[in-house]
């Protein structure tokens, strides 16, 4: 029984890690790239344009492929990404941001 039981747990920790890991991974780079101004899913450069999901439904970018556009090329006062981050490391972001926002930035 102990031994059935060690199994089952190695495949569930085997198979569960990585998306741990990914969910972790895109956090940090959210706090190093993008948390200086949106901390929380607010936005200290433009109060109104913030990362809460009204607001991202308001202007236009309530879906993952509106946010990776922005976070690619930027707009206005915010910085273009396509130079320091990488296609999976900016789609990554763009989910973070819209689960995120989904769950009121808590």
């Amino acid at each position: 029984m102990l031994r059935i039981f060690a199994i089952v747990l190695s495949a569930v920790l085997l198979f569960a890690s990585p998306a741990w890991a990914a969910d972790s991974n895109t956090g940090k780079l959210f706090e190093y790239h993008c948390s200086g101004c949106h901390v929380n899913g607010g936005n200290i450069v433009r109060r109104g344009k913030t990362l809460k999901l009204n607001a991202l439904k308001k202007y236009g970018y309530g879906t993952v492929d509106a946010i990776a556009e922005i976070i690619t090329n930027g707009k206005g006062n915010m910085s273009a990404y396509k130079e320091r981050l990488s296609v999976a490391e900016i789609q990554s972001l763009a989910q973070y941001v819209l689960d995120r926002a989904n769950e009121n930035w808590k």
